[in-house]
């Protein structure tokens, strides 16, 4: 999942943003509105972190801004005001939820799985199970026939979203857009190092693949019926 944090506080953008990659987040953070805007019109986030009291626009304003361009992500508004009617603002200018300063991370998260909720009702399953394949999205596990099978941070987040797209060809392009931020050299190796290294830990307790490559497509996790071509 791919998320844009927009916070001008550079401690606490520093803070959620290591918190938040822990999580397998793939995050850009930005410190004023104007750069929040720009980010958000030029790469496809799965949900976007907003503060409102940020400089050269605020965070209504740059919300405002976005939903008029067509922009349908999930924001998460941050603020220090917590008057009944700054919420109204904020949510009438286009957010989705509102979180007061000062709040505990856990409380963040829940706020951000359940905005990916509503955007559809599947993306966060607790457990997606393909073939003896098991990914546990909440507590980050992931076991095949029983064994249990250790990944880093970013390994689970390609795994993830592959899973998510259970049955379906992702492009590069698209693992680039919810799984890397925009820090990620897109002519890199970087996806196919890590596909190859997922392929190490979870096809080689198998005879069965579970990751396949459609050459000049893209990648899928699925379970493939014999004779079924990959």
């Amino acid at each position: 999942m791919r998320l844009l944090l927009a916070e001008d506080d550079a401690q606490l953008g520093k803070t959620l943003m290591k918190g938040l990659r822990q999580e397998s987040y793939a995050v850009d953070i930005v410190a004023d509105g104007e750069n929040a805007v720009y980010q958000a019109m030029i790469n496809e986030y799965d949900v976007i972190v907003l503060d409102v009291m940020m400089p050269r626009r605020d965070g209504f304003s740059v919300c405002r801004e976005l939903r008029r361009n067509g922009t349908r992500t999930p924001v998460l508004m941050l603020t220090a005001r917590d008057t009944v009617a700054d919420k109204i603002t904020g949510l009438d200018a286009g957010g989705d939820d509102y979180l007061t300063k000062p709040f505990e991370f856990a409380e963040l998260l829940a706020r951000l799985r359940a905005l990916l909720r509503r955007r559809t009702t599947d993306l966060l399953a607790a457990e997606v199970r393909i073939g003896n394949l098991r990914v546990n999205m909440a507590s980050h596990t992931v076991d095949r026939a029983g064994r249990t099978i250790v990944l880093t941070t970013k390994e689970f987040a390609l795994l993830a979203f592959l899973a998510r797209n259970e049955g379906h060809v992702v492009s590069r392009a698209e693992i680039c857009a919810h799984v890397w931020d925009d820090n990620h050299d897109p002519y890199s190796n970087a996806i196919e190092v890590y596909v190859n290294r997922l392929r190490r830990k979870i096809d080689s307790l198998s005879d069965a693949p579970l990751i396949h490559t459609r050459r000049g497509a893209g990648y899928m996790l699925a379970e493939l019926k014999r004779n079924q071509p990959a």
